[in-house]
């Protein structure tokens, strides 16, 4: 079909419109030029003033996929893989990046945080579908620093406006020990080092429970909590092999990173062992360390709850405090003066036990550790210039002096003076 126009190669006006692979093309007959290729047309107003258009206008597809966001969904696909979770688990991951990336705020960021983007969908969505995945496990899958991952994922969180449930204690024990390399025979790994996961995953539990219960975990991060009780675990299931190894050969021998507070968080669980220890009737003839204690953590953890009571005198302290307040006024003993002591500290003479405790020390609350050995002492106001400049010896005005009148007496006597 002949169309009007001139070819600007040779100049004839022999035009041609062939259809190949159903798309009109427009040909020079005479040299065989192609003027136009792979443009559609779609009014007759359009074909006759040879108005190309282009074929993503004239079906409506204007966007296509950009190859950030096809990098960052592979990404996505890739990492459900590695962590082997369920389809619908990637389907929501890839939703939610594909909604990030039409986000302003995700789209002038660097090339880094947008590759963690991919990785901060996967942990949402393993989050809501209460799904045991760290934070560290994933940084360690993406070789992304904790820091630059946790700042990624907060502001996801914000611009879309997700409900991303906290991990419970309990999975992340769960998930944590399921990273140690103790539970499969190797050449690397000594066979007493060797134990069954059931077993360790038991017992460390036990003891996240007592830290629990003792203040140890709150405000705490979990991780060395979590390190810090698996190697009591540990220990505990075969002391006479184990209680020679320090916790920073465990850590190499399991293949887990020691985390520095770890040592801090043994300390305190070994110390409350050791109180739950004297109150066992047992235990009381042998002279019990922080070595030796850890023998008896199966017979601490099975009454866990009554050595807690009994060993820092909790609620015998409120049952005393109670039976005395409907006795006599509270706050008043038995010499009749006001006693001024803190209502959470323990004193002998409300604990039942306190006779008892007279020779093994007396019982001490359970406090946090912040409270009972504070790490950091409240520093004084400096005295401001106006404080500098009284001395004491200024004189009382008038209006001030009723502050200081204690007696009838002086009341009177200041009336004649200023009548006077």
């Amino acid at each position: 079909m002949a169309a009007g126009g001139r070819c600007p190669e040779c100049g004839s006006a022999a035009l041609v419109e062939d259809a190949l692979y159903a798309q009109q093309q427009l040909v020079c007959a005479a040299c065989g030029c192609v003027l136009a290729e792979g443009l559609l047309t779609t009014t007759y107003t359009d074909e006759e003033h040879l108005r190309e258009v282009a074929y993503s206008q004239s079906t409506g597809q204007k966007e296509q996929l950009s190859r950030c966001l096809q990098r960052g969904i592979r990404r996505v696909q890739d990492l459900c893989k590695v962590l082997q979770l369920p389809g619908a688990f990637e389907e929501t991951a890839v939703s939610y990046f594909q909604r990030a990336l039409q986000l302003p705020a995700f789209h002038l960021v660097s090339l880094e945080k947008k590759e963690l983007l991919g990785g901060c969908c996967v942990f949402v969505t393993c989050r809501q579908h209460n799904w045991p995945l760290t934070m560290g496990t994933i940084c360690s899958l993406l070789y992304a620093k904790q820091e630059l991952f946790a700042g990624v994922f907060l502001s996801l969180q914000r611009e879309l406006g997700l409900s991303v449930p906290a991990l419970s204690l309990a999975d992340l024990v769960k998930t944590h020990l399921s990273s140690f390399q103790l539970f499969q025979p190797s050449a690397e790994i000594p066979a007493p080092f060797l134990e069954d996961k059931e077993k360790l995953v038991a017992r460390t539990m036990g003891i996240v429970e007592l830290a629990s219960q003792a203040w140890l975990v709150t405000g705490r991060h979990p991780v060395p909590v979590v390190t810090a009780a698996a190697f009591l675990a540990w220990q505990s299931l075969q002391p006479r092999a184990r209680l020679s190894c320090p916790l920073a050969r465990f850590c190499r021998v399991a293949g887990v990173d020691l985390p520095p507070p770890a040592h801090l968080r043994l300390r305190e669980m070994l110390d409350i062992l050791l109180g739950m220890a004297s109150q066992l009737t047992w235990l009381r003839g042998f002279n019990l360390d922080k070595k030796t204690v850890v023998k008896h953590v199966g017979d601490l953890l099975q009454h866990r709850v009554f050595l807690l009571r009994k060993a820092f005198c909790q609620e015998q302290e409120e049952e005393q405090r109670d039976g005395a307040t409907g006795q006599g006024s509270p706050g008043q003993d038995s010499a009749g003066q006001g006693s001024l002591s803190h209502p959470l500290v323990v004193q002998e003479k409300s604990c039942p036990l306190a006779g008892k405790q007279q020779r093994e020390g007396p019982l001490r609350p359970l406090l946090p550790p912040c409270l009972i050995h504070p790490r950091k002492r409240l520093r004084q106001a400096s005295p401001s210039a106006s404080d500098l400049a009284l001395t004491g010896d200024e004189p009382i005005s008038d209006s001030e002096i009723e502050q200081y009148l204690r007696s009838p007496e002086e009341i009177r006597a200041f009336r004649k003076a200023k009548a006077w």
